[in-house]
């Protein structure tokens, strides 16, 4: 399907009855608390200031708080 001249991305569903196996599930997000240690690829050494349930973080990388969101791909915990 094309939406101005791009391809829309949507997934698709798994119907019950379907011959072919469903797709895998992806990796657990991992879950962050206040002042975790965490490095991050663009950022660097950082401090978690503020959770917000699954969805976010907000990291102190000293001088500049920049806030994530998950699957934080970049971000490892230390």
């Amino acid at each position: 399907m094309m939406v101005n001249g791009a391809r829309a991305t949507a997934t698709r569903r798994y119907l019950p009855t379907s011959p072919f196996k469903p797709p895998p599930e992806g990796p657990p997000v991992e879950r962050y608390a206040l002042d975790d240690l965490v490095t991050h690829d663009k950022y660097g050494l950082g401090r978690v200031i503020l959770v917000e349930g699954d969805t976010a973080v907000v990291v102190d990388f000293a001088p500049r708080r920049v806030r994530i969101m998950a699957p934080f791909a970049k971000m490892i915990k230390l």
